[in-house]
């Protein structure tokens, strides 16, 4: 899990020019992961959020990160060894936590009927 949250870091530090300075990764049932990054706005951004201009502040993020999406996907299949089937990004503006949550295909040795 410590894997997938630096490596999301390091994405969104490449992507924004800001890395968040708080992630973790964990599994929210046996086919989903969630990844919890905190502190990730820029300058520019936190000046939006100030203005009130969430609305286009999630926008303008929802946009670059779906933009990204075959390289958030690569960062979760390469270190779990599953393929992912479902990408969700979403983010509340106010408090500055960003959310990228995960469908995985069920593990091989899962007992899923």
């Amino acid at each position: 899990m410590l894997e997938v949250a630096n490596a999301m870091v390091r994405l969104y530090k490449e992507a924004f020019g800001r890395g968040p300075t708080k992630a973790r990764a964990q599994f929210a049932g046996p086919d989903t992961l969630v990844v919890m990054l905190e502190s990730s706005l820029t300058v520019a951004e936190r000046n939006l959020v100030a203005m009130g201009e969430h609305q286009r502040l999630r926008e303008a993020r929802l946009f670059f990160q779906y933009a990204l999406e075959d390289q958030f996907r690569a960062i979760v299949e390469e270190a779990l060894g599953r393929r992912t089937i479902a990408f969700i990004s979403g983010m509340d503006t106010a408090r500055d936590v960003a959310v990228e949550v995960f469908t995985l295909e069920p593990a091989e040795d899962s007992n899923h009927s």
